[in-house]
């Protein structure tokens, strides 16, 4: 896979985005659907201002969709693979874990 300097700062990007726990809270509570910034307050137990400032970088990111209802603004996932990248580095972790459990084992 060759890339160059640009598209690699674009994947880099997206990984910057990722990195922050605080937005894979607010994507997590977002997973089983479109909700206010009011409902991800709740349901996550973040501040109303930290929901709404990382909102605003998903949304400008392209991970999530804005929806205007009934006075409300809902939010979305529109880009599923977030979660598909999770998946994969827990996946990884709990391998990189397993052998390093080996490895200790062994000295033992």
């Amino acid at each position: 896979m060759s890339m160059n300097s640009a598209a690699l700062a674009q994947v880099a990007d997206y990984f910057k985005l990722l990195s922050e726990s605080t937005r894979l809270q607010v994507l997590c509570t977002l997973k089983e659907g479109a909700l206010s910034v009011s409902e991800i307050v709740a349901a996550s137990g973040l501040g109303q201002a930290n929901v709404s400032k990382h909102l605003k970088l998903l949304h400008q990111a392209g991970v999530v969709s804005r929806t205007p209802r009934q006075g409300c603004v809902y939010y979305e996932i529109c880009d599923s693979t977030v979660f598909e990248l999770c998946e994969v580095v827990s996946q990884r972790l709990v391998q990189h874990l397993a052998e390093q459990q080996a490895v200790l084992s062994h000295w033992r």
